[in-house]
């Protein structure tokens, strides 16, 4: 005949000390893995978006072209993208609301605004981000960003 006693045993529910080790031995190598891979491609990114960026304005300044006969000039500046100019050359089909849909002109990815120049060196525009360093030149992530480098 069984006895039945009155003291059941119960399982711990939870994991033990060590099966959490090994879980965060396991997450500090995939760390270790990815994380160098991860970090170098914020440059790239920011890169890619600046190229973004100018792609967006240069359509913005085809459309008021075509509107107008003409590019803002550099004293006008991409703000005509956003704003009927007042001075220059004032355009006479300047289309309402502007010509970009967020109504303001975004900095570039390194937080600085991207410098316009119409008419440009050897084209009808350029517009320039300054890369990383924010400052005219550089190599790398450092250099020049121009619409025309596309």
């Amino acid at each position: 005949m069984r006895r039945f006693s009155k003291t059941k045993h119960f399982r711990s529910a939870g994991f033990t000390l060590i099966e959490v080790m090994v879980v965060v031995v396991i997450l500090g190598i995939l760390a270790a893995i990815i994380a160098p891979r991860l970090i170098g491609r914020t440059d790239d990114a920011k890169v890619a978006q600046a190229k973004i960026q100018m792609k967006n304005l240069e359509t913005a300044l085809k459309l008021f072209k075509m509107d107008n006969g003409f590019y803002p000039s550099t004293e006008q500046g991409l703000e005509a993208l956003i704003k009927e100019p007042e001075i220059g050359e004032i355009p006479k089909h300047y289309r309402k609301g502007g010509y970009l849909e967020k109504k303001g002109i975004p900095p570039d990815p390194w937080d600085n605004a991207y410098v316009y120049i119409s008419p440009g060196t050897d084209n009808d525009y350029e517009i320039i981000s300054y890369g990383a360093d924010r400052e005219p030149g550089g190599e790398g992530y450092d250099a020049d960003i121009t619409n025309w480098d596309m």
